[in-house]
């Protein structure tokens, strides 16, 4: 395929489905309070790589379609505004603490592939939504990406 990166973001319906990508095209992927996540974002997504959209905490929880990274890193607004759930008093905006990118939307997935029918594929034995980590936002491997694919009967794009 490529040098790009493949990524798995988590986000639970009720705050922001797949359904609502789709409607907005590219949203920031805001609120991120996890040093890990922010750092994946930061230091490692590039304009181009490929993303997981993983409904949590959801019936079924799954992988319900992709997008793609469509910025460089920058200050996540969200934690300079006091009305936001996501305010951080301590981040400054000469020295802001966290970072997002933004999405686009790829595809939703006709056929969304659920945790319970990853978890029984071996090829997808060693992804990290399976270890103890909460990680929103984990790396998957080509591999894991292709094989999702196929368990959704959808075009790789």
């Amino acid at each position: 395929m490529s040098n790009r990166n493949y990524w798995l973001m988590k986000s639970e319906p009720d705050a922001y489905s797949i359904d609502d990508l789709q409607r907005d095209q590219v949203e920031p992927w805001d609120g991120i309070r996890n040093y890990q996540a922010r750092n994946f974002m930061r230091d490692d997504m590039k304009i181009g790589d490929r993303v997981f959209f993983y409904h949590s905490n959801a019936k079924p929880i799954a992988i319900v379609g992709t997008m793609e990274v469509a910025s460089e890193p920058y200050p996540d607004p969200t934690q300079f505004d006091p009305n936001s759930k996501y305010f951080d008093e301590k981040s400054k905006e000469s020295d802001p603490r966290w970072q997002l990118v933004d999405v686009k939307f790829i595809q939703k997935f006709e056929n969304p592939v659920t945790r319970e029918a990853m978890k029984n594929e071996p090829a997808l034995e060693e992804m990290h939504i399976f270890k103890r980590s909460r990680l929103s936002i984990t790396p998957i491997t080509e591999q894991e990406w292709i094989k999702v694919h196929e368990m959704a009967g959808a075009e790789i794009k």
